[in-house]
């Protein structure tokens, strides 16, 4: 006898036998019990789900002399002859190469003939949604008032093309994709069934691979299976679905989460040449960093992912290293990448620029960089506190703090000191000559203030913050920053201007680089030649609890503010 597959092999005979899709099997098994068997059904849904199967296993028990809990006996004259493929009472149709008006007209003509052996005339239309317009017309009468022994099984993995004449004619049934624990279960069946052994790491690669298809993943298992010549393990499924290394696959994503785009790219020339194409390196990532945010949030991880050991070690030991803002970021880009890919005719420099996208966050202004960018300063300025902080002596006494700070109300406490808001212009090395312009990166928060000018008198310095809202408002493009500006309070330490504010969003805003660069180009008009952005929490600014010692001072005197 010739080879058969897997999943001819193994294909199921009853219904008991179907993997899941345990609300069509109940109501067929009802439909056949009850004896009310309907003229036109539609099975749709994914590829090797069942859809065939079903059919042929309805069309066989409808017919059989003696049904075994609604299932075909197996034994009767009409099932041994629908077995063997020598009935005429169930006729296959591949809509794909028979899709003409005339085909269509054929089978109006021969469903006029009642059944041969069976009580049923069965016709199983496969890839139904491949039929022209005309040859929907011309089986659309028949399909609407059957004769009593004819039953139409339609069977497509589009119904959004069929007509929605023809849908209205049948009992639509929607297939679902088969869940990973019974393609797994299928799988082991199968191969102890064939004497094969097996890593449960292997099945489990198998089953992900078959991505909810049980006639995927048996055809993946049989070529695995023949790969494989002692027990199948991980490593034979990873080579026969051409996968590149995972540890591989792990340093290249450590590089990207660390930012270390040198490293990053030279791991992907080095994967890429030993051959393995882009699309399949592009999976390869995607699965690995899908496999990150798994161990990242779930505490089931382990019997989710279902890998080797070491493997699922090296998976925690990077999550747990990463941000999680980093890794949602890579699963974004990389997810465009592999949709992109299938139209780019480049698609290794399209792999090349998603890594160095991931790598270099830096040069990325999109709002999930910038988080990861933000989160990796607050790890490091964790950890700079904490090596300030002092260890406590021998005697239980604590030590001396190295860097004695002033007692701060609760809610100032709430935000870190910002540095102060000063950068002389003269201290940036100006462009052209040959040097380059050097221009902070918008996270640094290192504010640009004008380069000092002469002293400013006292009916100047009263002056400058009208002049300033002034400039802000007519100029149409600052919009904002005059808006963010109205509420701001100032004063003067020597020649140098603060500002103040209780919002901290508008403290945020206003460090930002641009807005910082903007409102020094505005106060250098002005002759304020340096400047600091304050953030004070409500009731507690400096101005006003120097006012009040000024007043608690100089009690009796009148003091009159400007």
């Amino acid at each position: 006898m010739a080879y058969l597959a897997f999943y001819r092999a193994f294909r199921p005979s009853t219904f008991d036998e179907v993997v899941r899709q345990e609300h069509i099997v109940r109501i067929l098994k009802n439909r056949i019990k009850s004896g009310n068997i309907g003229h036109a059904y539609l099975f749709c849904g994914p590829r090797g789900t069942g859809k065939t199967t079903l059919a042929k296993i309805f069309a066989r028990a409808i017919n059989c002399e003696n049904p075994q809990d609604s299932s075909p006996c197996g034994k009767c004259p009409a099932c041994r002859a629908l077995a063997s493929g020598a009935g005429l009472d169930i006729s296959e149709i591949d809509a794909a190469s028979n899709n003409g008006v005339d085909e269509m007209r054929d089978l109006r003509e021969k469903v006029q003939y009642p059944p041969v052996a069976g009580k049923y005339k069965v016709y199983i239309i496969d890839e139904v949604h491949m039929l022209t317009a005309s040859a929907f017309n011309a089986v659309l009468k028949t399909l609407e008032e059957p004769p009593a022994h004819a039953v139409f099984i339609l069977a497509t993995t589009e119904p959004q093309k069929i007509p929605a004449t023809i849908l209205s004619r049948c009992m639509r049934f929607d297939f679902k994709l088969i869940p990973q624990s019974d393609l797994e279960e299928l799988i082991k069946s199968v191969l102890e069934k064939t004497g094969k052994e097996y890593e449960d790491a292997a099945v489990s690669a198998i089953a992900r691979a078959g991505a909810g298809s049980a006639r995927d993943s048996l055809s993946i298992a049989d070529m695995c299976a023949s790969y494989s010549t002692g027990k199948l393990t991980y490593a034979d499924v990873s080579a026969v679905l051409g996968s590149a290394d995972m540890m591989k696959i792990a340093d290249l994503c450590g590089y990207m989460l660390d930012e270390d785009a040198e490293a990053a790219l030279t791991a992907t020339e080095n994967i890429l040449s030993t051959g393995k194409s882009v699309g399949v390196l592009l999976k390869d990532i995607l699965n690995f960093i899908n496999n990150l945010s798994i161990a990242k949030v779930c505490r089931t991880a382990r019997e989710i992912i279902n890998l080797p050991e070491d493997s699922f070690q090296r998976i925690r030991s990077t999550a747990e290293s990463a941000d999680g803002h980093k890794i949602l970021r890579a699963a974004e880009i990389f997810e465009k990448a592999e949709a992109d890919s299938r139209y780019s005719s480049n698609g290794r420099i399209l792999l090349e620029t998603a890594v160095l996208k991931c790598a270099m966050p830096q040069n990325d202004y999109d709002i999930d960089a910038v988080i990861g960018r933000i989160s990796r300063l607050e790890k490091k300025l964790e950890n700079f506190n904490g090596a300030l902080r002092p260890a406590p002596a021998a005697d239980g006494a604590a030590k001396e703090e190295p860097v004695k700070k002033a007692a701060k109300p609760a809610a100032e406490s709430v935000l870190p000191e910002p540095p102060a808001a000063k950068v002389v212009l003269s201290e940036i090395p100006p462009a052209g000559d040959g040097a380059e312009a050097v221009q902070p990166a918008l996270w640094d928060n290192v504010p640009v203030a004008p380069q000092k000018s002469g002293e400013m008198s006292q009916s100047e310095k009263n002056a400058v913050f009208a002049k300033f809202i002034k400039a802000l408002r007519t100029t149409r493009k600052n919009a904002v920053l005059f808006t963010l500006c109205m509420d701001l309070s100032y004063f003067f330490e020597g020649e140098k201007l603060i500002f103040t504010t209780d919002s901290e969003g508008v403290y945020k805003a206003l460090l930002r680089q641009d807005n910082n660069k903007f409102m020094g180009e505005v106060l250098a008009e002005q002759g304020v030649g340096e400047f600091e952005v304050r953030f004070v929490p409500k009731g507690e600014s400096e101005y006003e609890k120097a006012l009040e010692e000024l007043k608690n001072n100089f009690k009796g005197t009148d003091i009159t503010v400007k």
